[in-house]
């Protein structure tokens, strides 16, 4: 059986004894079969702790121990809303596979418009309780998704669905919708613009490849990733993030058999750089100061608390964590010395891109 780790201990009836009393909701990796794939995702379960049994045990699967697994699996218990956790990650876990927007960025999107899910499924045309599965556990097909990318990613796509399904609403909402979402694009048009430059050094690379990890571009899973960095290192310059970026999407690849971002990479005289990188330093939430000397212009990077950085997972926060340990004591030329030795740099050329499957060889 996995391994778990506590997430968080409540009081409940508990089914297994019949006792109201204390008892931990655990967390584990499991998986599960949605349209013929095999999807691994985080597991919540409570575990009754009125007894002698560890459950933070790893137990073999081999006959001796048939009877302590058995035992340990007596412990555990769900409630239906429990289930529910876990079917929405199940889900989730399949949407990002998919590069298809989470429920939860489905909430954020119809809310950043102030609307309720009934008013959104109006704007776009749909069924009134479209949004409400999609919200849920129902998983979109890719041309709603692509909707609905476009109205996260593009205010003025979602005037334009307001212009066509304006009649839907009565006209004081109608208007107050309009003047919110003129509004957010007065907010989010420099975001909006920046991440199209970006997007369009990516137009090369329209499906996922050994180029990609396997992974297409994730602008919000960057911004991200950078300003998890910027957190935690005091003096963070670029050819230092820039090093470290592939070191994340490398590692990712190596652990997970798919990159964190989905960026692409090209061998460069200062180590692994991503293709776009000036375009990557323009976008809006990346926070990011110049200091102009006589013959250059340096760039340093500082976290943004407005990125939402619920979109790292556990796994992707341990594989940055590994990767700071590694690299934190590094001086920005020991990171280009020690790149320059990864089999990924010695075995392509200059402003050559690097596919993923060279990440198999990368140092420990």
């Amino acid at each position: 059986m996995a391994r778990s780790s506590l997430f968080k201990t409540i009081h409940i009836e508990c089914p297994v004894c019949n006792i109201f009393h204390q008892v931990e909701e655990r967390v584990r990796m499991s998986s599960t079969i949605i349209k013929g794939e095999k999807i691994f995702y985080e597991e919540h379960y409570f575990v009754c702790t009125n007894n002698n049994f560890d459950s933070t045990m790893e137990v073999d699967e081999n006959p001796e121990k048939e009877k302590q697994t058995k035992d340990r699996k007596k412990q555990e218990f769900k409630t239906e809303s429990l289930d529910n956790t876990n079917l929405l990650s199940a889900g989730n876990a399949y949407r990002k596979m998919h590069n298809l927007l989470t429920s939860g960025e489905i909430v954020d999107t119809r809310e950043s418009y102030g609307l309720t899910q009934v008013e959104f499924a109006r704007l776009l045309g749909w069924g009134e309780a479209t949004v409400a599965r999609y919200e849920s556990r129902a998983i979109q097909d890719e041309a709603y998704d692509t909707i609905l990318r476009m109205i996260k990613e593009n205010p003025l796509m979602a005037l334009r669905f307001l212009d066509r399904n304006g009649d839907r609403f009565p006209e004081t909402k109608r208007m107050q919708i309009r003047v919110r979402m003129i509004e957010k694009l007065d907010s989010c048009g420099r975001e909006f613009l920046s991440r199209q430059v970006l997007e369009s050094a990516y137009a090369k690379f329209p499906v996922p490849s050994d180029f990609n990890g396997y992974r297409l571009l994730d602008i919000d899973k960057l911004e991200s990733v950078v300003s998890y960095f910027a957190e935690r290192i005091t003096e963070l310059y670029k050819v230092r993030l820039m090093n470290m970026l592939w070191y994340a999407d490398a590692l990712s690849f190596k652990m997970q058999g798919n990159s964190m971002t989905g960026m692409v990479y090209r061998h460069e005289r200062m180590g692994i750089f991503p293709i776009g990188h000036d375009s990557l330093i323009a976008l809006r939430n990346i926070n990011v100061h110049t200091e102009e000397d006589f013959e250059t212009t340096k760039y340093q990077f500082y976290p943004n608390s407005a990125v939402d950085m619920s979109e790292l997972s556990k796994n992707e926060t341990d594989i940055l964590e590994a990767i700071l340990t590694k690299f934190r004591n590094f001086s920005d030329m020991n990171l280009v010395e020690y790149i320059q030795e990864e089999t990924a740099y010695k075995q392509t050329s200059q402003h050559e891109m690097i596919p993923y499957s060279l990440t198999r060889k990368m140092r420990g």
